[in-house]
């Protein structure tokens, strides 16, 4: 497999709102469709709106903000 391949399966298996099981990969698109806020992404997504609020996955969906934002992709 190359890896771009392997990339993608582990974008679809890394849960990033563990809390809704959210994966990397839907984080991912919600960007490259243009959402460039946490919160924009958790209405798209659905992360950070379960019990824990957003509290454990927030980080994680600014880094990706950050990495894969309009500004870097």
């Amino acid at each position: 497999m190359d890896k771009k391949v392997n990339q993608e399966i582990l974008d679809k298996l890394t849960k990033v709102c563990i809390c809704n099981a959210i994966s990397r990969s839907k984080i991912k698109n919600a960007i490259k469709e243009g959402a460039s806020t946490v919160e924009e992404i958790n209405k798209v997504t659905g992360s950070g709106s379960c019990g824990c609020k957003g509290k454990r996955c927030s980080h994680k969906i600014e880094q990706l903000l950050k990495y894969y934002g309009k500004d870097n992709l």
